[in-house]
C-alpha cells in the first residue's frame, strides 16, 4: 500500500517551493527559482534509487527505473512539470490539511472571508470523508503539477521497494515552463528513449485524455491619433473605441465562460489601452482543426473590415500557433490509452475519457514523436486560491502508474 502520510509530506515539500514561471522571460527555465525544486528533485531521484539521473542546462530532468524482467517490452515514460502558473502567486504557499472532509464549507482565510464551498465547487462533494489539501486563500496550491511529480516519484519508489512487481524499463521526465506553453520545447525525445509516455497532469480522479485543443495566440494592435481633447473634433481617433468594435465583432457567446466540451472559443486575456494605441491579447482554441483555422480567419477578417471602414490601417494582427490536437498522433497507437484505461478499471477507478479544454506537454511531445496521453493527478480548481487536491486521489494516481508498468510488462 502507498503510505498516505508519506504522500502528504512529499507533496507539501514540493508546493512550498515557489516555481512560478514567467511568460515575459526569454530564458529556460523562465525563472531562476525553478532551479530550487529541480535540483531537489534530482537529489531525491538518486536517493530513492533511480538510475541515469540527469538534469540539463535548461533544467529538464530525466531518470530511469531499469527493467526487472527477462523479456523485452516497450520502454514507457511518465512526465510532469514543476513550474506553477503565472496567473496567481505561488509565493509562500501555506497548505491546510483537512482530515475527514465533512462536505461543508472550508474556511480558507477567515480574515479575508475566503471560503471554499461546495455550493460553488460541487466536485468537493465527491470527496466527503477524504483528506483534502487546500490553500490558505492567498496563493495557488501547486497541485498542477506537483501532484503529478509526487505520484511519479512515489510510484518509482514503490516499485523499487517491491521488486516482486514486474515491470519493463521506465523513464521519468520533469520539465520547466509548461504553464507558459514551453514545457516540451527543449525536451530531448531521443534522449528520453521511450516508445510512449503519459503526462500525469489531469484533474479529477479517473480523467484520461488523448484529445486537446488546437491553440494559437493573437496580438491585435489598434492605432489611434492623440491630440489635445479641447481641439479634437475631426482629428482625434481613440484607439480604445475601435478596440471595442473589434471585441464586439467576434461572437460574444464563443468565449470560455459560455462554452464546454468540444466547443472552441476566443478568449480576450488582456487589454492595454491609451488613445493612441490599444493592444488586445487573445487565445484561440478549438478541438476541430477546420474550426480552428476558421477562427483565425475570422479574426483576420475583423481587422480587415475595420481597416476598410476607417480607410487606413487601424488594426494589425499577429497570430502564432501554439500547439495542436494530439488525437491525430494518439489514435494510430490507441492501445496506449487502452492500457491506462485497463489499469484504472483494475483499481476500481471509473475512467473519465474526455477532451482536455487546454493543452499539456503531452500535446507537443506527441507531435515530436512521443505519443503522450494525459492521466489524472487529482487536483481541482487549478491556477487560483481555490485549488485543492484529495490525498486519496494522489494515492490512486500513484497506483495507476504502478499498474500501467505491470500491465506493459505482461505484453508479448
Amino acid at each position: 500500500m502507498i503510505e498516505k502520510q508519506h504522500i502528504i509530506d512529499r507533496f507539501v515539500s514540493y508546493i512550498t517551493v515557489d516555481t512560478q514561471s514567467d511568460p515575459d522571460s526569454e530564458t529556460t527555465p523562465s525563472t531562476a527559482k525553478q532551479w530550487d525544486l529541480a535540483n531537489a528533485l534530482v537529489k531525491e531521484l538518486k536517493e530513492i534509487g533511480m538510475q541515469d539521473v540527469t538534469i540539463d542546462e535548461n533544467a529538464y530532468i530525466m531518470a530511469t527505473l531499469p527493467s526487472n524482467i527477462d523479456h523485452d517490452v516497450p520502454v514507457i515514460g511518465f512526465i510532469a512539470h514543476f513550474d506553477t502558473s503565472p496567473d496567481y502567486t505561488g509565493t509562500n504557499v501555506k497548505p491546510q490539511i483537512i482530515e475527514n472532509y465533512d462536505g461543508k464549507d472550508i474556511i480558507l482565510n477567515a480574515e479575508e472571508d475566503i471560503v471554499l464551498s461546495p455550493d460553488l465547487f460541487d466536485d468537493l462533494l465527491q470527496y466527503k470523508g477524504q483528506t483534502l489539501i487546500t490553500t490558505d486563500g492567498t496563493t495557488l496550491l501547486g497541485a498542477d503539477d506537483k501532484a503529478g511529480i509526487t505520484e511519479i516519484i512515489s510510484a518509482m519508489e514503490y516499485l523499487i521497494q517491491h521488486p516482486e512487481i514486474k515491470h519493463g524499463t521506465i523513464r521519468v521526465g520533469f520539465t520547466p515552463d509548461e504553464e507558459i506553453g514551453r514545457g516540451a520545447h527543449k525536451f530531448d525525445v531521443e534522449k528520453f528513449g521511450a516508445e510512449w509516455a503519459y503526462t500525469m497532469d489531469g484533474s479529477q480522479i479517473g480523467e484520461l485524455e488523448y484529445e486537446n485543443f488546437n491553440a494559437a495566440g493573437a496580438t491585435v494592435k489598434i492605432k489611434g491619433k492623440i491630440v489635445h481633447p479641447g481641439y479634437a473634433k475631426g482629428k482625434m481617433v481613440n484607439s480604445m473605441y475601435i478596440a471595442t468594435e473589434f471585441i464586439n465583432s467576434l461572437p460574444l457567446l464563443e468565449t470560455p465562460e459560455h462554452t464546454e466540451g468540444y466547443q472552441g472559443f476566443f478568449h480576450l486575456s488582456s487589454i492595454e489601452g491609451l488613445v493612441e494605441e490599444t493592444v488586445l491579447k487573445y487565445i484561440i482554441r478549438d478541438h476541430d482543426i477546420h474550426h480552428f483555422e476558421a477562427r483565425k480567419k475570422a479574426m483576420l477578417q475583423v481587422a480587415f473590415d475595420l481597416n476598410s471602414q476607417y480607410e487606413r490601417e487601424v488594426a494589425t494582427i499577429e497570430i502564432k500557433d501554439q500547439y495542436f490536437n494530439m488525437k491525430e498522433k494518439i489514435e494510430p497507437v490507441k492501445h496506449i490509452v487502452d492500457i491506462a484505461e485497463k489499469a484504472m478499471l483494475e483499481l476500481n477507478i471509473k475512467p473519465i475519457i474526455k477532451p482536455i479544454r487546454g493543452g499539456t506537454d503531452g500535446s507537443q511531445l506527441s507531435f515530436m514523436g512521443l505519443p503522450c496521453p494525459n492521466i489524472f493527478a487529482g487536483g481541482h480548481n487549478f491556477h487560483g486560491r481555490y485549488e485543492y487536491v484529495p490525498v486519496e486521489s494522489m494515492i490512486k494516481a500513484t497506483e495507476v502508474i504502478c499498474k500501467i508498468a505491470e500491465l506493459v510488462a505482461q505484453k508479448n
